[in-house]
């Protein structure tokens, strides 16, 4: 069953009203509701919005991180490990990213389609990508965004057993699906910029997205008072981007 935490809150409204002992409000309950296995779709920090971008690391990378650093805007990489090439050849756009102080997230191994997949293989393709990025930089990761946004099937709970903070969005950019950067930009425009802020579906792997909707959100944001920040700071989780612990790298030479 697909859980998110407007499902969440909608429940918290029954059980309150059913009470006489006092309860947190919905909108409270889905701050703290930043919860292993359960999909998250936006943001619950008002005046923020986190630019996530799916399927790198890629030939862009480096490029996308100076023009977010140039911005003073921070973002949220949801990173695979052979979609486009092995995320080992992209070894130095993956540190600078790091070291730029972004969030690194997971996008699965292979970008396969997680919600037909028996639990086991839905683990290999995250641990796969935990490796990798302990090799790299040495830490774990906390969120994930699922390919293609399926959460069927062992999806969720195999999510929930291994810790990890399911992320999907609130804004499509349709820049997979032949969308101009103008066309994106009307998107955005019609999601506003009130409310908790968004959590948009966009991929580092378009120039457009990287050299022409980036800039511009950049300034769209400014010209709003939003905060560009990554999805775990746009949830009041800024200290929860990665898991727990030192991790010991594995002896390189590395490969996929």
């Amino acid at each position: 069953m697909l859980i998110t935490i407007e499902t969440l809150a909608a429940g918290l409204l029954l059980v309150s009203g059913a009470t006489a002992h006092p309860v947190i409000s919905p909108l409270e309950f889905v701050k703290r509701a930043v919860n292993p296995g359960v999909v998250i779709r936006s943001c619950t920090t008002p005046g923020t919005l986190a630019l996530a971008y799916d399927d790198g690391p890629y030939t862009y990378t480096s490029q996308l991180v100076d023009i977010l650093d140039k911005g003073g805007a921070k973002a949220t990489f949801f990173w695979t490990g052979t979609l486009y090439g092995c995320i080992y050849n992209h070894a130095d756009a993956v540190k600078k990213t790091f070291a730029s102080g972004h969030q690194i997230a997971s996008h699965s191994w292979t970008h396969g389609h997680m919600g037909s997949m028996s639990a086991s293989q839905i683990r290999t393709e995250m641990t796969k990508v935990e490796d990798a990025l302990v090799n790299l930089v040495g830490i774990k990761p906390l969120y994930m965004r699922p390919p293609y946004l399926e959460t069927s099937g062992q999806f969720l709970p195999t999510m929930k057993s291994m810790n990890y903070k399911v992320i999907t969005n609130d804004v499509d950019s349709g820049d997979w699906n032949n969308r101009s950067p103008q066309q994106s930009q009307q998107t955005f425009q019609q999601a506003g910029a009130n409310g908790n802020g968004h959590i948009p579906l966009m991929h580092e792997t378009y120039a457009g997205t990287v050299n022409t909707l980036t800039p511009w959100l950049i300034n769209w944001a400014k010209q709003n008072n939003l905060k560009l920040v990554t999805v775990a700071e746009c949830l009041g989780d800024a200290g929860g981007m990665y898991q727990a612990g030192n991790f010991t790298a594995k002896t390189g030479p590395y490969s996929c």
